[in-house]
């Protein structure tokens, strides 16, 4: 059977499993401790309220890197304005080593 777990890494909610790489948003940290909301192993279902204090899930940051360039257009209609902005938001990609 299939082992994952649902984490929460800076407000984000994430489906993982063991082996799997995630992009979560730029940590200025050298490591990173999510929390482990539900867990599922063999079948069992483990729920969190609303954390599980036992479970625990080992990952390992492997990098910073940029997403696509996001533009921002504004516009008003009969005054002549338009503005277009845009940025690359920053992430850091990550490596579920072990759910445990």
């Amino acid at each position: 059977m299939n082992t994952y777990a649902v984490v929460r890494i800076q407000g984000q909610q994430l489906k993982v499993t063991e082996g799997q790489e995630v992009l979560v948003s730029k940590i200025d940290t050298k490591s990173v401790e999510p929390e482990v909301l539900l867990m599922v192993k063999e079948g069992k279902v483990s729920l969190g309220t609303p954390v599980l204090k036992d479970a625990k899930i080992t990952t390992k940051i492997l990098g910073d890197e940029k997403g696509k360039k996001v533009r921002i257009v504004k516009y008003k209609s009969k005054s002549r304005y338009r503005k277009t902005l845009g940025f690359r938001p920053k992430y850091t990609r990550l490596l579920i080593e072990k759910i445990a």
